[in-house]
């Protein structure tokens, strides 16, 4: 029996109806079955295609993206996605578009709606704004279907808003799984930086959901939300979950995983010289990263995405090395730095070691 037939088996047991033929906006607001459901489908679509099986369930249809801000992994990735199952992506590009010319969002929904079976939607640029366009876009669509406009009603896939990122959540929690190899409830994440921009906040509702213990590890001044926090615990109470933040290097200890981002979150970029000098005790490097080696001398599992060559080579038992969301090259830290199989690993290389030598 194939792996994908026992997957499917499971995913038969579970209750999941809810979830068709409606839209994906959060991951707090679906129930463990369906988070469940999420996670074995993409562990099929794995299988099959690991075993060159055909993966498309479309036979034609489109894939709308709609990106109001820049993206490179959540924009190719979804491409990837729409591709994988048979559709064809159509970019939404609003300078192009009549949005310019002051054409409503009803009317935009509408039009580009047409034969569309899925529509991601990324925005994130503005606190309060980003769900409120994704809502009101699909106000407009459903309202377009009940009056008979559009023969049939596209699902949304929210790819990013301020309040959330459901779709790289999901797959770090994934990877999580994937790579500790041992229950959720016993693993612990720590997110090292602005404890409070909408990655953070989308970790903290995943793990306090699925019963992981998080950490939000930087500065005061860039706390998390005390509602959301609240929140959280609320939801830790029932799954187990420990909801933690602060500036104490000690929150880090017994980490799974080390999660990071950039210096200013999207919309923010003119605050960049003032959060270098708030957040640089945080970066990943340095003492966290003597902390890490340490854990590793222990033999302690854990997930690190790094950009830190040498250190990744250095500590780490197996290599994972990804781009645009896809794993192009796996193996161990000799296999994937010294003999790299990939044209794409070796160009990163060589440009990683071009870049230390003239920084040297």
């Amino acid at each position: 029996m194939s792996k994908t037939v026992e997957l499917a088996r499971h995913l038969e047991t579970l209750h999941i109806n809810n979830m068709y033929k409606s839209d994906f906006y959060w991951t707090w607001d679906k129930s463990d079955e369906e988070i469940d459901a999420v996670f074995t489908v993409a562990d099929a679509l794995r299988d099959l295609r690991e075993r060159n099986k055909n993966t498309k369930i479309f036979n034609s249809g489109l894939g709308i993206s709609i990106f109001r801000d820049n993206s490179t992994r959540t924009r190719f990735s979804f491409a990837s996605a729409c591709n994988l199952l048979g559709l064809e992506e159509q970019v939404l590009d609003e300078k192009k578009s009549q949005i310019a010319h002051g054409e409503t969002v009803r009317e935009t929904a509408n039009m580009v709606s047409f034969m569309a079976d899925v529509i991601g939607i990324r925005d994130d640029m503005f606190i309060g704004e980003g769900h409120k366009y994704q809502k009101t876009f699909m106000d407009a669509l459903e309202e377009g279907y009940r009056d008979g406009i559009l023969e049939q009603r596209p699902t949304l896939v929210n790819l990013q808003c301020d309040v959330d990122h459901p779709t790289q959540a999901l797959a770090d929690i994934l990877t999580l799984m994937e790579n500790t190899k041992k229950p959720l409830s016993k693993c612990k994440l720590v997110f090292c930086g602005d404890t409070r921009n909408n990655v953070a906040y989308c970790l903290m509702y995943i793990c306090a959901k699925l019963g992981i213990h998080y950490v939000g590890w930087g500065p005061k001044e860039l706390a998390p939300a005390a509602d959301v926090v609240e929140y959280c615990r609320e939801v830790g109470k029932e799954t187990g979950a420990v909801v933690e933040y602060g500036e104490d290097r000690e929150l880090i200890k017994g980490a799974d995983a080390l999660y990071t981002d950039i210096w200013a979150s999207m919309g923010e970029e003119d605050k960049i010289p003032e959060r270098v000098k708030l957040l640089t005790p945080y970066k990943v490097t340095g003492e966290v990263l003597k902390v890490i080696r340490a854990l590793a001398e222990e033999h302690m599992t854990m997930v690190i995405v790094t950009h830190e060559m040498a250190f990744a080579r250095a500590v780490s038992d197996r290599v994972v090395f990804l781009d645009g969301g896809v794993i192009v090259e796996q193996g161990s830290p000799e296999q994937v730095f010294e003999n790299p199989q990939q044209e794409r690993t070796r160009e990163f290389l060589k440009s990683y070691c071009e870049t230390s030598s003239a920084q040297a």
